[in-house]
């Protein structure tokens, strides 16, 4: 009977729910962790054949940055690395989640002085989680005075000033309309069709 499917199917989402909570990482074996996930997204970050399982020690350098792990007074770039060396085996140039829990961990130390060794662990797991390698000098380049200066045209000049009507928006072909000049003169030249009549006059 339908009702019976119905019943199995509302009960599945909160039994995973429920394991949820229970496990520490908030990830049961089919799911991934904030945590895990963020590791996920730097570990492919520029690199079109990442897994996503392994992370090289330029990423984990920039996971570093852009989640303030490094503050430059407690954990330093060296310290990253040196931490990046110490975890990973010695014939390779990338560390698994597992490792990269490691890492973390021995960070955590310096980062967090004066914690106990979980709570800095937390505190460490908190910066990363949910966040993404930043795009953020992307965006932030688009809105330079310089870029803005070159691209408003009401400040343009000579015969790129008549590719644009007043509001700034591209006339097309019309502003470029004087290339297509094919009567011999240079464009823009004033006495064009003149020639002629003084021939004509002096004969």
């Amino acid at each position: 009977p339908p009702c019976s499917t119905m019943a199995e199917k509302s009960a599945k989402p909160a039994k995973r729910l429920s394991s949820d909570s229970n496990s520490h990482e908030g990830a049961t074996a089919g799911e991934i962790s904030a945590l895990e996930e963020a590791f996920r997204k730097f570990a492919v970050h520029g690199d079109t054949r990442a897994t996503g399982k392994e992370m090289h020690g330029k990423n984990w350098s920039k996971l570093c940055k852009d989640c303030n792990i490094i503050d430059g007074k407690n954990v330093t770039t060296t310290d990253v690395d040196i931490v990046f060396s110490k975890i990973k085996g010695k014939s390779v140039r990338t560390i698994t989640f597992e490792q990269f829990k490691e890492a973390l961990q021995e960070l955590s130390k310096k980062r967090f002085k004066g914690k106990s060794d979980e709570e800095a662990l937390q505190e460490m797991y908190k910066l990363i989680e949910g966040k993404g390698p930043g795009l953020t000098g992307v965006t932030k380049t688009v809105a330079s005075p310089t870029v803005s200066r070159l691209t408003d045209t009401s400040k343009f000049t000579g015969s790129h000033k008549e590719r644009f009507d007043a509001s700034g928006k591209g006339k097309g072909r019309a502003g470029r309309e004087d290339l297509v000049d094919n009567s011999g003169y240079v464009s823009g030249y004033k006495h064009a069709g003149t020639y002629d009549h003084k021939v004509q006059g002096n004969k």
